[in-house]
């Protein structure tokens, strides 16, 4: 069995691999002050909840955008599983070739999402990842990442707007059915589903425009489902894609050192 890992800054998702399918996932809060030990019992009962024993974790795989808690996570899986974690990083065989200015710049996540993507879905792909962040990735049919967009994600346009309005409360972030909004909370909702929605479609139309021509556009990310779902432009909404990335760049690793 796999444990694949996704550290980002807001989440920590936990995916539990038999062979080739995903049979579990679990999610907690990243917070940078938890121990090596409170991250092994947590992992440990994640497992225990599928009654899974340590003993039967083959690797681990971890793709972290999280430097400061990686001391902490990778003592965890030392102690509690016994094995040395593959980091998601350089040296890591991914079969996608990054054509950015500076390749060590590209976050795990979104090298993740975009292998995920290429391999699953095909190339001449572009993958959207509504997190703290929304992440637009472009990769072509010949396997290479060719450049991409980040923009706050729609929680944190969501917080922004309450924390610099003093009369502004924090609200839920759900579709909603109408811009004409006859209470507050009804009208954040509508200005930040709507605002969002808006966004994410002018950036597909930038796309097409810039690289001119019709491309495949799919969406993960655990805010994704609310957009995904009402904007005809995504063609597929993914929320394993992170993990099915990972699971990906784990097979190509242990080949390449078998």
């Amino acid at each position: 069995m796999l444990v694949a890992i996704d550290i980002g800054n807001t989440n920590i998702s936990i995916g539990l691999f038999d062979d080739s399918k995903l049979i579990a996932n679990y999610r907690l809060t990243t917070l940078s002050k938890r121990t090596s030990d409170e991250y092994g019992f947590l992992i440990i009962s994640f497992l225990q909840n599928e009654k899974i024993n340590p003993e039967d974790i083959k690797d681990i795989i971890i793709a972290s955008v999280v430097p400061k808690i990686m001391h902490s996570f990778t003592n965890s899986i030392r102690k509690y599983f016994k094995k040395e974690p593959i980091i998601v990083g350089p040296g890591v065989k991914t079969g996608v070739s990054i054509r950015i200015d500076n390749p060590r710049e590209l976050g795990a996540d979104r090298l993740v999402d975009v292998v995920g993507a290429y391999y699953i879905y095909g190339g001449n792909v572009l993958v959207i990842d509504f997190g703290t962040a929304t992440t637009f990735d472009y990769v072509n049919e010949k396997g290479e990442f060719i450049g991409g967009a980040t923009s706050p994600g729609i929680e944190i346009s969501a917080q922004a707007l309450s924390s610099r309005a003093a009369k502004l409360p924090e609200i839920e972030i759900k579709a909603t059915g109408t811009v004409l909004a006859t209470n507050t909370i009804d009208s954040m909702q509508a200005g930040v589903y709507f605002g969002y929605m808006g966004h994410t479609e002018f950036m597909i139309k930038k796309f097409k425009e810039e690289l001119g021509k019709d491309i495949k556009v799919v969406a993960t990310g655990g805010l994704g489902r609310i957009l995904a779902e009402n904007i005809e432009t995504i063609d597929v909404y993914d929320p394993e894609l992170t993990f099915k990335g990972l699971k990906i760049i784990y097979d190509r690793t242990k080949k390449a050192s078998s």
